[in-house]
C-alpha cells in the first residue's frame, strides 16, 4: 500500500485527489492539509510514500517545505502539482530534488499518471514543465555537457535515465557489469550530477529521452 500526503491550499482540487488516489488500487491518502506549516509538521509525523505539494501555500511556501523536508528524508517521494510556475521556483525546485512536476491544468489521465509513477519512485515531468527545463539548462553549467560524453557514455546515460540496471545496461550493450558501473561513475563526475533523478532532469533537457515518458528516480 502506498501512502499519501496532500498539501494543497484549493479545497477543491485537494477532494479531488483524494477521490482520484483513494480510487486508485494500493493507494491511500493517509493525510492532507492547507497550510504549508502544518504540512511540514504532518511530513514528519507521517512518513508517506508520496507527497503532492503545491508551491503557493499559506504560513510556509512550497519550495522552503521542500527544501527543509528533504534534508530530513532525502529519499522521500515528491510530485509538485502547481497552478502557476516561473522558472526560478522550478529551477529551486529541481535544485533541492523533486520526482516529477505537473501542471494543474494537466488532464485527469495525466495527472493520474504522473501520482501513480511518482509514487514508486518513477520520475514525471509533464510536457510544459519539460520545455521550460530545457531553457532553464540552456544557461546552466551543463549546457555543453552533452559533448564531454563519449558515443557509449552518451548510450550508458540514456539508459540510466530510462531506468535501466547496470546488469541490464551490460546485457543490452554487450558489455560487463563492472564497465557498465565503470561508465555510470564517469558519466555523474563528467556530468557533476549527484543522483538518476539529477541525471533524468538533464537527460530530458538534451532530448536524450522523450517528454511524458516515465523515468525511475532513483536505483
Amino acid at each position: 500500500m502506498k501512502d499519501v500526503i496532500l498539501i494543497e491550499d484549493q479545497v477543491l482540487l485537494r477532494e479531488l485527489l483524494t477521490s482520484v488516489i483513494d480510487s486508485t488500487p494500493e493507494m491511500r491518502v493517509v493525510g492532507q492539509t492547507g497550510d504549508g506549516a502544518e504540512g511540514y509538521a504532518m511530513c514528519n509525523t507521517i512518513h508517506a510514500d508520496l507527497i503532492i505539494l503545491d508551491l503557493l501555500l499559506p504560513n510556509l511556501h512550497g519550495a522552503e517545505l521542500l527544501a527543509r523536508l528533504k534534508q530530513k528524508r532525502p529519499e522521500v517521494n515528491v510530485l509538485i502539482c502547481s497552478g502557476s510556475t516561473t522558472k526560478s521556483s522550478l529551477r529551486r525546485v529541481l535544485k533541492i530534488g523533486v520526482t516529477g512536476f505537473i501542471q494543474k491544468s494537466a488532464p485527469l489521465s495525466e495527472l493520474k499518471r504522473a501520482i501513480q509513477l511518482t509514487a514508486d519512485g518513477t520520475a514525471y515531468f509533464s510536457a510544459e514543465t519539460v520545455e521550460m527545463m530545457r531553457h532553464l539548462m540552456q544557461n546552466d553549467a551543463h549546457c555543453d555537457s552533452l559533448e564531454t560524453l563519449t558515443s557509449r557514455e552518451r548510450e550508458v546515460a540514456q539508459l540510466i535515465a530510462e531506468g535501466y540496471t547496470n546488469k541490464q545496461i551490460a546485457a543490452k550493450l554487450g558489455m560487463s557489469v563492472r564497465t557498465a558501473d565503470t561508465h555510470r561513475t564517469n558519466i555523474m563526475s563528467k556530468l557533476d550530477l549527484a543522483n538518476v533523478a539529477a541525471l533524468t532532469r538533464w537527460a530530458i533537457a538534451k532530448n536524450l529521452v522523450d517528454p511524458g515518458f516515465g523515468f525511475f528516480a532513483d536505483n
